[in-house]
């Protein structure tokens, strides 16, 4: 039997979800939470500093959420695996972080020991699935053929949360480094992929694609 560590980054913009996880977790012989994020840029950033073995991540963050944080940690640190933690029992948002590459995805509101079999099962590569949201997925599965979100690049993503979020051109610009020109050319070819005409229509999309909450 291995001694070392499984070492877990915990990502949830929630500091009391965060610490309650956290204490869980540092009672097991076997782990140890080497860091945690509040948003999923923190997550992806401190997920390429550490290089931990699971990222326990939380779906819907602010800024960047744990779908797009779970694309990116893909490059940032392919060894990582990572565990999606959610209120959400919606198959939209199982669905969207799966595809994006996570190994298991748990209610919020999971057991403790439920929570510790599933980061035990991604850390050893198996995938885990709350029993709650299994039916919703196989649903989903059967009549999803291809999502128009697909169309859109790592950047426009990006973008289209924020728009969601109300945050202006400006919000946008100063947030991602962008000068207020390529922000509103972002949204233009957003709304051209799409094949939306407002404001509204992409805030419906987003939240029906698990962009935001």
């Amino acid at each position: 039997m291995s001694t070392k560590a499984t070492r877990i980054l915990l990502a949830d913009d929630h500091s009391v979800v965060r610490n309650g996880f956290r204490l869980i977790l540092e009672a097991q012989w076997d782990m140890e939470v080497v860091g945690q994020a509040s948003n999923g840029r923190e997550a992806v950033e401190l997920a390429e500093a550490l290089q931990p073995d699971v990222a326990v991540m939380d779906v819907t963050m602010p800024e960047l959420n744990g779908i797009e944080a779970t694309r990116r940690m893909e490059k940032a640190s392919p060894k990582t695996r990572v565990l999606a933690l959610s209120m959400h029992k919606d198959a939209v948002y199982v669905r969207e972080i799966l595809r994006a590459g996570a190994r298991g995805y748990l209610l919020k509101d999971c057991s403790e020991a439920d929570f510790l079999t599933a980061v035990r099962a991604v850390a050893v590569g198996k995938g885990y699935l709350s029993p709650e949201v299994s039916d919703a997925v196989l649903d989903d599965y059967r009549k999803h053929v291809t999502n128009p979100i697909d169309l859109l690049s790592t950047r426009e993503r990006e973008v289209l949360q924020m728009i969601a979020e109300s945050k202006t051109n400006k919000d946008i610009a100063n947030a991602l480094n962008l000068s207020v020109y390529t922000v509103e050319a972002h949204r233009g070819r957003i709304m051209e992929k799409l094949n939306l005409h407002s404001v509204g229509e992409l805030v419906r999309f987003a939240l029906r694609n698990g962009l935001i909450d």
